[in-house]
């Protein structure tokens, strides 16, 4: 069976960065900082997204794998922040809730796109950040 295409790199989450553009970098900063004290871990670059922990997941049609429970991706159009916990059936109506508190956005399954930081209230996204780590944690308890 074949791996995920996003694993962990030896890239360096500074050059990341760094490279985003000028006008857009002190959000990008503040969401790594953000993202950082919530989850008590490191960035580490997992592709082209900064993830912030790891889980080893186990779906029963015996696909498995490692992913992170929240990152981010500094994209030219937006900001791609995953919340992978909130795709989990247990968290849909606590993530609309918070989704309708957010502000300026676009969410997919466990993708939320926002254009800058000052377009969404960014409490209710620390709320939903602390609600993505829980809900991996719970979903995933022996699976670190």
């Amino acid at each position: 069976m074949a791996g995920n295409k996003t694993r962990p790199s030896e890239r360096s989450v500074k050059d990341i960065l760094a490279a985003v553009a000028p006008e857009r970098r002190a959000d990008a900063e503040t969401l790594s900082a953000l993202m950082q004290r919530i989850s008590g871990e490191p960035p580490v670059v997992w592709g082209s997204i900064i993830g912030f922990g790891n889980y080893h997941y186990r779906y029963g049609s015996g696909r498995e794998g490692d992913y992170f429970p929240v990152g981010f991706a500094p994209r030219k159009a937006a900001f791609s922040i995953y919340l992978m916990g909130l795709y989990l059936p247990k968290t849909q109506a606590e993530r609309e809730r918070l989704l309708a508190r957010l502000g300026k956005h676009t969410m997919t399954k466990a993708c939320l796109y926002v254009k800058k930081l000052t377009d969404i209230d960014l409490e209710v996204l620390e709320e939903m950040v602390e609600m993505s780590i829980a809900s991996i944690n719970s979903a995933y308890p022996d699976e670190k």
